[in-house]
């Protein structure tokens, strides 16, 4: 079986250590020349309509969302994969994680 181009297959991760992990996006987020919050928001929305480990890249030229991004992913459980170059901004990729059961503070 041969593996795509740049892609390991299942079972040939990082230094053995268990199956590759298709980090990939399905979806980029063009949100060049919008500020914050709007690709956080955006980020929100897409994750919803995405499965359980797939990723989604946001691209961004707003200094803020480097920050937000990895500070939304924490809050929400969802892995913060980490930034690479792209043109006019910088794209920031998130794996949606399975849903957290809220906790009521309001009690």
């Amino acid at each position: 079986m041969s593996a795509e181009a740049g892609h390991e297959p299942a079972g040939n991760g990082p230094a053995g250590n268990g199956p590759a992990v298709d980090e990939r996006p399905v979806r980029v987020l063009d949100c060049l020349g919008r500020p914050c919050p709007v690709p956080v928001i955006e980020l929100a929305r897409a994750l919803l309509g995405v499965e359980v480990g797939q990723v989604v890249e946001v691209v961004s030229d707003d200094p803020a969302a480097r920050l937000d991004v990895p500070a939304f992913c924490r809050m929400r459980g969802h892995d913060y994969l980490g930034e690479r170059p792209h043109p006019g901004g910088t794209g920031l990729r998130v794996r949606r994680a399975p849903e957290r059961p809220r906790e009521d503070t309001c009690r």
